[in-house]
């Protein structure tokens, strides 16, 4: 079944090419090409999209199932993306008013450009722009610090078929390719053309791909629709009561002590069918945070201009996914942040840089990863760091401190920097030293169930760390009971529950208790204490002990009972209650049971922090 192996090696590759060419073509549904493959081998023919190199899908096809061997037998010429990227977009046949589907494309792009221009340049006031684009295309020419996601954006943009690099650099004409390899071999110098019969080569290639494909680019045309987002609020609301009226239906009293086979073989189905509507709504409100980073290219490169200072804004992970509610609440903390840390971190003279053993340039990182159910974003600089003694100075002049000087940490100290109106600035500047920022920070974050803490070492930089809920509407939890209270533990957090033995309870120095697992000491953390209540017992050999895990730190939560697993809609707390840093304490929100009780949903993150 050479050609079912042949079509394994197309489907691997197909998403990482622009243009995308294979003979024998008719591999999926004529079971005779599999003897032509075996006496004449399977022709590849692709060009990779602009954010792939070549030798990485080579790489894939060589990792691809029963792959004995492939051999590069022609590569033409590619254009690196430096300087001026001039690129033709060509728009989808029938789309209608070509000149402002560029304009689309030209305000998707701006923000990521330092120079734009464009050919024709009146599509905004002349409508017959659009017969110059449908006979000519719509020519872009830009520079930007990443032409690859410029470019992405462009092919994401509405209507548009695809864009074609035609030229990079001073020069107009392709730079000739590193020399390819094929697995850890070198391809000879001979087996790659010259540049015109590389050009002529790959002129002859687009015009078989666009024969086979019938003159449709990629082959593949995007089926987009834009939704008011309003509208997704409605629908991912409509999705909680349903959660909750399956709930109130499933957990009714009038069911109790009944065998009801049948019913609950449909709650079963009923469940299933509710968590893939709930995991659909929610893919359909996930957007990349990348675009929230790179709005931050622009004050980063106008700040270094201003307080002349030579920065490196480096991204990573801005692939993961956030909700789209969360993305919009993200934009005024990431600016304060990286604002804080060009001007506060970031050393104003580069000998204090060199002295210290660091490169002269300075680094700002702004990372996103997924943790649990959480996304949690870094604000990293390489610069001088916070004075925590500093800090604790201009606190103690404002009238901030609670406590002696001495007994504050410096986890407590870096935080007083999130109060309202603390600045350690002496002159007030355009971006800092106003009274305002990074209090801002905390209270937009806040109001999105996320939280913000800062952690930092003199003279080696500062981290801002964000947490932020995944999204804020659904999660799968484990129910427990203190006394009269029901808990709601998110079940990502939950390691495993279970009743002790006396052997495994054991004291540390401090006379705190701690559970022995499997060799391993955790704190216990009893949630009656926590919270000031009457518990059902205190006694832990009657109660149950949770182990919850969260980024990376473990300890033993004790409740009365576990009650069972129950998918619950997060409530977030009202506003009145931002004054009580309910987040701190370890409490995520809230949800409404079936038999119509309040629950609170624990934030295990917090609860742990400082055990």
């Amino acid at each position: 079944m050479e050609n079912l192996r042949a079509l394994l090696v197309v489907n691997k590759i197909a998403e990482d090419c622009e243009r995308l060419e294979y003979i024998p073509a008719d591999i999926e549904n004529n079971s005779e090409t599999a003897k032509d493959i075996v006496e004449n081998g399977f022709i590849v023919k692709f060009k990779p999209s602009s954010d792939m190199d070549i030798n990485a899908i080579l790489n894939l096809i060589g990792e691809t199932s029963n792959v004995k061997s492939y051999e590069v037998v022609e590569m033409g010429a590619v254009i690196e993306l430096t300087g001026t990227v001039n690129v033709k977009v060509t728009f989808e046949e029938e789309s209608k008013m070509e000149n402002l589907r560029a304009l689309i494309v030209v305000n998707n792009i701006k923000d990521k450009c330092t120079k734009l221009t464009y050919e024709p340049a009146d599509i905004e006031g002349n409508s017959a722009a659009a017969q110059t684009i449908i006979d000519s295309g719509f020519i872009i020419h830009f520079e930007s610090d990443d032409p690859k996601t410029v470019i992405r954006t462009i092919n994401a943009s509405p209507n548009v078929k695809c864009c074609e690099v035609l030229s990079a650099g001073e020069a107009p004409a392709p730079a000739p390719q590193a020399q390819p390899t094929v697995g850890n071999n070198p391809v000879p110098a001979a087996a790659a053309p010259s540049a015109p019969a590389a050009q002529a080569a790959e002129k002859k290639s687009v015009e078989q791909i666009n024969t086979m494909l019938g003159n449709k680019g990629t082959g593949q045309k995007q089926s987009l629709i834009s939704v008011n987002l309003h509208k997704l609020d409605t629908l991912l609301d409509l999705v909680g009561e349903i959660v909750i009226t399956e709930a109130m239906v499933t957990s009714s009293p009038d069911l109790k002590g009944l065998r009801l086979d049948n019913f609950q073989k449909s709650a079963r189905q009923l469940r299933k069918l509710n968590s893939e509507l709930q995991d659909t709504v929610m893919s359909i409100r996930m957007v990349p945070i990348s675009g929230a980073f790179n709005k931050m290219t622009r004050i980063v490169r106008d700040m270094k201009v201003k307080l002349n200072k030579d920065v490196d804004l480096v991204f990573e992970g801005e692939e993961t996914e956030v909700d789209k509610s969360i993305i919009d609440q993200l934009n005024d903390p990431l600016m304060h942040m990286v604002r804080n840390s060009m001007d506060h971190g970031i050393e104003d003279n580069v000998q204090d840089r060199i002295a210290r053993g660091k490169p002269a340039k300075g680094k700002i990182t702004l990372s996103a990863y997924n943790s649990s159910n959480e996304v949690i974003i870094v604000i990293a600089d390489d610069g001088t760091g916070i004075n925590a003694q500093k800090v604790l100075e201009k606190a103690e002049k404002n009238g901030l401190l609670t406590k002696p000087m001495s007994e504050y940490t410096d986890k407590e100290v870096f935080n007083m920097i999130m109060l309202p109106g603390f600045s350690t600035n002496e002159q007030v500047t355009e971006y800092s030293g106003r009274g305002v920022g990074m209090d801002v920070v905390r209270k937009n974050i806040e109001k999105i169930g996320g939280s913000v803490s800062v952690d930092s070492k003199w003279g080696e930089g500062s981290n801002f760390i964000i947490k932020i809920p995944l999204s804020l509407s659904i999660v799968d939890g484990m129910e427990v009971s203190v006394g009269q209270s029901i808990f709601t533990i998110p079940i990502n957090s939950i390691r495993e529950s279970f009743k002790i033995k006396p052997s495994q309870l054991v004291k540390d120095t401090d006379g705190k208790e701690m559970i022995m697992i499997r060799g391993e000491c955790f704190p216990l953390i009893r949630l009656y204490e926590l919270y000031d209540l009457t518990p059902g017992t205190d006694d832990l050999y009657e109660g149950i002990v949770i182990l919850v895990e969260s980024d990376g730190k473990c300890a033993c939560i004790f409740a009365d009972e576990l009650i069972g697993e129950q998918q619950v809609v997060v409530k977030p707390f009202s506003s009145l209650l931002n004054n009580f840093n309910v987040k701190q304490n370890g409490m995520a929100g809230c949800s409404i049971l079936g038999d119509g009780s309040i629950t609170i949903i624990l934030d295990i993150s917090n609860i742990i922090s400082d055990f």
